[in-house]
């Protein structure tokens, strides 16, 4: 932005602190809603012995996994072993420091922006995150000596791989309307004129599918769920380990919500309420979405997966581009 941020040092670090810790109580606390959500649409109970209405499961799950035994394959490499789940919760964790969900707000002379870092290439900065973060799946598919392992974690990089291009590719017309990659100058351009999710209806439906498809969530979840492959990439793990690919899955899932919310619906914008508040009834909205679809759709087999992210959604989001490109050179 062209304005000159008085932020210093000290004020970054707890804000970094907080909204780390923040996310983290958001995963812990919407893998409860999902739980809940899904037993109200499936006519079930959910969480309900813990605490008041099973409130305090996610805390009971926490001191599950950390209590739990975690064992290393006798054949296994146990430096990676131990490294891939922290570098799949780091990326997942990190992707978020460039969503900004709050305005600029003056105390005396200094400002408090509602962003952790406001990167000039922070579309190309996240996605460069959730790439390298898929090396912590394949890593830990294969130091697992594990064919199962094995199996599992080549087939979500196959996934991840396939949908991410076309994932990318549907951020171009929002990066040609916007003129910028700087996520913070998108959610500005939105309000000062319209919401991209009108304009681009098309990315952003080729974008949430392939950000469902990118988490791993159902229909998209066969990676994990086949038989064959017993658990996935994450066979030979348990206890914190094995909660610490959840958590960066889920993560993943927060951190692609606040970037839909950012790319297309105008970020922390809107009427009355504080920016930060439209910004979380934003983000429930599409997080609702991705648990709405967990409830209601079948499993697609893999031939079907494949087929569809490369030979429907890759043409469909170069072909918006190119339009969305077109368009603005001859408005120009």
């Amino acid at each position: 932005m062209s304005q000159t941020i008085n932020q210093p040092w000290w004020i970054d670090l707890p804000k970094a602190f907080l909204i780390v810790n923040l996310v983290l109580l958001l995963f812990a606390y919407l893998t409860w809603t999902e739980r809940k959500l899904l037993a109200r649409m499936q006519l079930r109970y959910g969480p309900n012995r813990v605490g008041p209405f099973g409130l305090l499961q996610p805390i009971a799950d926490l001191v599950k996994l950390i209590r739990k035994e975690s064992f290393l394959p006798l054949t296994g490499v146990d430096l990676l072993i131990v490294m891939a789940p922290v570098v799949a919760g780091f990326t997942a964790l990190a992707s978020f420091s460039v969503i900004p969900w709050g305005p600029i707000w003056t105390i005396g002379d200094y400002h408090i922006t509602g962003w952790v870092t406001d990167v000039s290439i922070g579309v190309i900065l996240i996605f460069a995150l959730g790439s390298l973060g898929i090396y912590g799946f394949i890593v830990g598919g294969w130091a697992s000596d594990s064919k199962y392992s094995l199996l599992g974690s080549m087939r979500t990089c196959a996934q991840m791989v396939s949908y991410e291009v076309s994932l990318a590719l549907a951020v171009l017309g929002v990066v040609i309307m916007s003129g910028s990659l700087s996520l913070v100058d998108i959610a500005v351009k939105q309000q000062e004129t319209i919401w991209f999710a009108g304009p681009q209806f098309v990315g952003l439906l080729v974008f949430f599918v392939a950000g469902v498809a990118e988490t791993n969530r159902p229909p998209f979840d066969l990676p994990e769920a086949e038989s064959e492959l017993v658990a996935g990439y994450h066979t030979e793990y348990g206890g914190m380990r094995w909660g610490l690919f959840q958590t960066a899955e889920y993560i993943n899932m927060i951190t692609l919500s606040g970037l839909m919310v950012t790319l297309f619906f105008g970020g922390w914008g809107g009427p009355g309420l504080p920016g930060p508040l439209w910004f979380l009834i934003k983000l429930a909205a599409v997080i609702f979405a991705f648990m709405w679809i967990r409830a209601t759709l079948p499993r697609l087999r893999y031939d079907q997966l494949m087929r569809f992210g490369w030979k429907v959604l890759l043409p469909v989001a170069t072909l918006n581009a190119l339009v969305t490109a077109i368009i603005v050179v001859a408005v120009d």
